[in-house]
């Protein structure tokens, strides 16, 4: 399943699409339903070649203007779904939990209220009239904001269940998010931790959610980083059916304006195993195929290219084919979208496009933040660095470096306690530093400068190290492409666009590697063991 993160009209902050690189909407335009729908239909003929079989077509932030597809604008979604219908795949909609209140002029939500539930069942009642294969309904409550049903003291699964009461009789599901924490912390307070949020509030309400109720986890336990462990949440609820969800959307990951292909990424998480060797070979895959599949934020819009970088649709594709087949190479993956793209020409792309795509994930991550610390981003838009710019803010996303040591303790003996919230072996890995895989160490450890990896190489020379050679990869990539023009191996204006995209990694990832080196030397004051130049 694909959500779309799409507003009908254009919202003066996040844009008609929310963490959207590729351009406007599909399938709005100033406000109103595109007239000409041709597009869609080549767009559903795209997602089938690629595997998906389920679209939520708006924002899960539901704003005013998207709360109404569920009444007065249902005509839309039904002329959406008549493009989507032909190539078997079906239409959702995000909806706001206190619809009964904003669209049906009830004075509550409260999911228990048999008025509330009254107005959820006819509701839809009239979707399933309009369109009779609807899936289900998308629901983001009590998270940054949205409505939810702790304003009644309601559970999730009171709140989960009233919808899929009303969704039942069709044959419809919930797929309800986990993206729940709290987003008004004091950054002094080393207790609260927004990482335990997930599994704080959803592991007691373990076995207490409808049938048809799939709770929609993301993979890490933060927001789509270019590095986190495995979300416990995906181990905790044996008897809930659960959805892993991912963000083929460049959100942390250079935002369709960086080459970052993710399989690699993806395939680790698919492969993971939560119980560990001894816990009968389960993966975060098998979770995902006996409960709720996997969903993917999508990276798509009217850009000419769909996913605005040309290589950004490999990321589509191959969440697509991990989604059947997640024992899938990445490496195989990425010749076979290849194949697909370039028909005439793939036997001799093939070389150029794995010197750029294979390590481009770990290449990324290189230039960026390191060992799992995450997070050190722009407020706002999340593209480029800004060391600090989360550091003091409400959001929950720390690093607490400081002149000695940088990381977030999250253990159990001295710390906010995360990784109890994980099974036997992991609970005893990570709350180790020494145990603790080293991409991962700063997520689970504040540790001294001089702590030495497995590498040998000390956490500040790493974080030297490792910016240093992502710029270098990064020319890498670009020195290949290059090598590209005037052959006619690819098309000129394709050929163009990668080349000033990758010119504009470039040039960030440059930005990345001085402001990162710059703080961490500043803070430590540990020289460079090479003598390379930091600003």
């Amino acid at each position: 399943m694909l959500d779309h993160w799409d507003n009908v009209a254009v919202h003066p902050v996040m844009g008609q699409v929310e963490r959207g690189y590729a351009g406007g909407s599909l399938f709005w335009r100033d406000g109103v339903l595109r007239e000409d729908l041709t597009r869609v239909r080549a767009y559903a003929r795209l997602l089938a070649a690629a595997g998906i079989n389920a679209v939520a077509i708006n924002n899960v932030n539901v704003h005013a203007a998207e709360a109404r597809l569920l009444t007065d604008r249902l005509g839309e979604v039904a002329a959406i779904a008549a493009e989507l219908r032909p190539y078997g795949i079906r239409v959702h909609l995000s909806v706001s939990f206190a619809s009964p209140v904003v669209l049906g002029g009830l004075d509550t939500a409260d999911p228990v209220r048999e008025e509330v539930r009254r107005w959820w069942a006819a509701a839809a009642g009239r979707v399933y009239a309009a369109v009779p294969d609807f899936g289900g309904f998308v629901v983001k409550a009590d998270s940054e904001g949205q409505p939810g049903p702790f304003a009644y003291g309601r559970s999730h699964a009171d709140g989960a269940g009233a919808l899929a009461d009303a969704l039942a009789p069709h044959g419809g599901v919930v797929h309800w998010r986990a993206f729940v924490y709290n987003h008004r912390q004091d950054w002094r307070d080393r207790s609260t931790d927004r990482a335990r949020a997930a599994c704080d509030h959803f592991a007691p309400l373990d076995g207490r959610f409808a049938d048809n109720v799939i709770l929609q986890v993301k993979h890490g336990p933060m927001d789509f980083q270019p590095r986190e462990p495995v979300s416990p949440v995906i181990a905790a609820m044996p008897a809930t059916k659960l959805a892993v969800e991912f963000q083929v959307t460049q959100e942390y990951t250079g935002q369709q304006r960086h080459v970052c292909y993710l399989a690699p990424m993806w395939s680790e998480i698919l492969g993971f195993q939560p119980w560990g060797p001894d816990g009968g070979g389960r993966t975060v895959a098998d979770v995902a195929a006996g409960g709720g599949g996997l969903v993917a934020v999508s990276n798509a819009g009217d850009d000419p290219y769909w996913t605005g970088h040309p290589l950004a649709q490999a990321n589509l594709y191959a969440f697509g084919r991990l989604a059947w087949d997640p024992r899938l190479d990445p490496a195989a993956i990425l010749d076979e979208w290849a194949g697909l793209t370039f028909p005439a020409t793939a036997a001799e792309l093939r070389g150029t496009l794995h010197a750029l795509m294979d390590g481009s994930w770990r290449t990324y991550e290189r230039y960026t933040a390191p060992l799992g610390v995450g997070f050190m981003v722009r407020p706002g838009h999340h593209y480029g660095p800004d060391v600090d710019g989360y550091e003091y803010t409400p959001w929950g996303t720390y690093h607490f470096a400081d002149r000695d040591g940088v990381g977030v303790d999250r253990t159990r003996a001295t710390g906010t306690g995360f990784t109890g919230q994980y099974p036997r072996p992991w609970r005893e890995v990570y709350e180790s530093a020494a145990r603790c895989p080293d991409e991962l160490l700063l997520f689970f450890h504040h540790v001294p400068y001089g702590h030495v990896l497995r590498s040998g190489a000390t956490v500040i020379q790493h974080i030297y190290d490792t910016h240093f050679a992502g710029v270098e990869e990064v020319a890498e990539m670009r020195a290949h492409w290059d090598k590209l023009d005037g052959t006619g191996l690819v098309d000129p204006a394709l050929h163009s666009r990668v080349t000033e995209l990758l010119e504009e990694q470039r040039r960030c990832a440059e930005e990345w590697r001085d402001q990162v080196n710059a703080y961490f030397f500043r803070k430590s004051g540990v020289p460079d063991a090479h003598g390379r130049r930091i600003p």
